[in-house]
Parts: C-alpha cells; structure tokens; sequence
C-alpha cells in the first residue's frame, strides 16, 4: 500500500467514512495483536463501548442514511480514527513525520502501553477534534451542545483519575482513583457510561435540556455536581498542560465549560440530588490543601 503513514491513514478513515460499522471495526483493529509489540487487546474496551452508544443513537451515521447523523460526531470520530491509524503505521515502519502532535502520543502508548500514555493519546485526538471542529456545534439542538461539553468534562476528569488522581478525587480516595479510571476495567464506566444519564435517540427533538437531565440517573448527577463541577477549572488547566494543548482552556469560563454550551445558561450544570449524599460525596473526594 503506497504513501506515508498519514496518506495511509487519511485513506483508511475515507474508506469507512460513511459506514458506521466498518468506522468500529476499524477502531477495533488497531488494538489487534501484532508481532513484536505488547499487547494492547484490553486498551480497546472504553474506546469502543462509546462507539457502540454512538452507534446506537445514530450519530455516526451518514450524511445519505435515511435518518442522517451528526457531521460534528463523525468528524470528532474521525479525528480520532485517523490519529491512531497513523500511529499504527509509523508503529508498523511506515515513513512519517507524524502529522499531529496527537500523533506522536499514540506511537508513545504503542511502545509503552498504559493507562497513562492511553488517556494521554485518547484525549490529545479527542480535545483537538473537538477544537478543530467547534464550528460545526452550532448546527447541533441545545441539548447536544450541552452533551458535548459533558462528554468532555468527564473525559478530563477520567485523565486527571490517572494522571493525578489526588486532583481529580481527593487525598481520601487516591489509592482507588488509578483503578476505578483505569481504561481496561469497568471501574471507568462510573464517569464515561453516558447510556444511562443521555438519551440514546439522535436528534434530541421534542425534549429540553431541563426535561432531560431531571430524567438522568441519580449517581450521575452525583458524580457531575460533587466530584466534577467544583474542581471543573481545575481540570481542564491541568490537562491543557498535560496535553501541551492551551487552547483548552478556551473552552472554559469561571469554572463553567463553554465548549458547545453558553456561559449564560450555567444554571443548567446545578442540579439538585439529596443534600446529604452530596456532602458526603464532596467531603470523600475534597481536594487537599
């Protein structure tokens, strides 16, 4: 197959751009077992079970389908596909330079497998599609503007769990916080498990943003409102540093994420669950001083 590991990759990525189910499968193959190379099989778990919910709601499908997806959830995706694809082949031989920095994290992770180098090249792709992509959001109802600002603000806060877990749950429960993110187990289902607090139709027509979070689960609006909203700020400063990637901080204001969703309509990140479950919760993960 002539061309550098980036033409390779872009080719790839084309081939299954308008086919939902190949995009998984290729998604999936990079995690197959090659010669000479660690195995990275269990890294595959996370990435693909949000797939498979993307799959289920429709937003990855094409733009010809009868019901057609979301442009910005393929391209976010596709950012994604195409980073690790690269990485592949620069892995495999192929000629490079790697053309993202993105890039260069993955072919990291190849040759040092963990749940550190993973998040750190999962979430480099993730929060550069997301800034390379951010004008296509404003085709998108309210309602999935706001997912997307959630769907990133936990994906931060399962990088710090890693990375430095004592930023993201606290001095009390530290020792957990590497396990419970850990990509490979279904520890990190507790903060990336959407399925449960979003619904899987796709557009969200005919629902608020109100309706729809009073109908989430009780543990997610926990883990939202004590673990993840007062250290939001936080957060996404220390994975723009982590990540080498400044701009994230643009997508930010006050401790609000700003991404998708306007600063004015903040009050829709303050719920309301039990007092009493919630102050235990944010005195469990209280940040040290």
């Amino acid at each position: 197959m002539p061309g550098d590991a980036a033409q390779q990759a872009l080719t790839m990525v084309a081939a299954v751009r308008h086919d939902p189910v190949l995009r998984l499968q290729l998604a999936s193959s990079f995690y197959d077992d090659q010669p000479h190379r660690a195995s990275i099989r269990p890294y595959r778990r996370a990435e693909l079970a949000f797939m498979r919910w993307q799959l289920r709601r429709g937003v990855l499908a094409s733009p010809q389908s009868p019901r057609p997806g979301s442009q910005w959830w393929r391209s976010v995706n596709e950012s994604l596909l195409r980073d690790a694809c690269e990485a592949h082949w620069l892995a495999a031989g192929r000629s490079g330079p790697a053309s993202t920095p993105a890039v260069v994290r993955w072919v990291d992770f190849l040759g040092n497998p963990c749940a550190r180098t993973w998040y750190r090249a999962h979430n480099a792709s993730v929060v550069a599609g997301y800034l390379e992509h951010r004008h296509l959001s404003a085709a998108e109802l309210p309602a999935e503007r706001f997912f997307m600002d959630l769907t990133l603000a936990r994906l931060l806060c399962v990088h710090a769990l890693v990375v430095k877990p004592r930023l993201a749950l606290g001095r009390r429960l530290t020792a957990v916080g590497r396990l419970v993110a850990d990509p490979r187990w279904r520890g990190a289902d507790l903060f990336l498990s959407l399925q449960n607090i979003w619904p899987t139709q796709y557009p969200l027509t005919g629902r608020s943003i109100d309706e729809i979070l009073k109908a989430a689960s009780y543990a997610g609006h926990l883990i939202d409102d004590a673990v993840i909203l007062p250290r939001m700020q936080t957060l996404y400063a220390f994975a723009a540093s982590d990540l080498n990637l400044p701009r994230l901080l643009d997508l930010i204001r006050d401790g609000y994420p700003t991404y998708a969703w306007a600063y004015e309509d903040r009050h829709a990140w303050t719920t309301a669950p039990a007092w009493t479950a919630r102050s235990l919760l944010s005195w469990l993960t209280a940040p040290t001083g």
